[in-house]
């Protein structure tokens, strides 16, 4: 299960973030607290995080719940934005409108780069698990997507396939006989009222019970 962080300061002005890091606004630590409280319900088995502070910081409140320690990861961070950081995405078209229109930051990474950083980082949990195993890793809006695009082989170059990540929301993958699939994507907690006591609102896993057959 792949989770966006919370809402920061820079999130709610459209500045781009990159790896500056800016910690969760008070919108974000209540969405995380909100989430985690939905999430704990899964019985997640590992917690995984990049090590910038607005991921740490949603991943805290599932982390307390469940009792399970917060393995930091350095390749789960966001995009190095080099001289876009800082900068709302109307002061980028301005300023770089040939690199915005390629995605391309001076100074910082390539969406290649990002995509094959983080999927190897997906591999890295996957490889931890052992059957029927759920693993929650916490992350950022682009580099979560652009791993996700290259783990399930769509091309990550041009215009996104998938759509933006929304803040605290969480997606789920699931590797199967060798193969990787996009079960559920850019989902978020529902209202705690709206549910009933006794209904699982979601359920999902990263690695499944050894099953016979195929599953289409």
């Amino acid at each position: 299960m792949l989770w966006r962080h919370g809402q920061t300061s820079w999130n709610a002005e459209h500045r781009y973030q990159g790896q500056t890091d800016i910690p969760l606004d008070d919108t974000g630590i209540a969405q995380a607290s909100q989430a985690a409280r939905r999430l704990a319900t899964l019985r997640p088995d590992a917690l995984f995080s990049s090590d910038l502070t607005r991921a740490q910081q949603t991943a805290a409140p599932l982390a307390e719940l469940t009792g399970l320690p917060v393995t930091l990861d350095k390749d789960l961070r966001e995009r190095n934005g080099g001289g876009w950081e800082g900068l709302t995405d109307t002061e980028i078209r301005e300023r770089y409108p040939e690199q915005r229109a390629t995605w391309a930051p001076p100074n910082g990474e390539l969406t290649a780069v990002v995509a094959d950083r983080v999927a190897a980082a997906y591999d890295r949990v996957a490889a931890a698990l052992e059957p029927g195993q759920l693993a929650v890793v916490v992350g950022h809006g682009a580099s979560l997507r652009l791993g996700m695009e290259r783990i399930l082989g769509i091309p990550t170059e041009g215009l996104p396939t998938l759509g933006s990540l929304v803040n605290c929301s969480w997606s789920v993958l699931e590797y199967r006989n060798g193969h990787w699939r996009l079960n559920e994507y850019n989902v978020t907690a529902p209202d705690a009222e709206a549910l009933p006591p006794t209904v699982t609102p979601w359920s999902t896993f990263l690695l499944p019970e050894p099953q016979t057959g195929d599953d289409q």
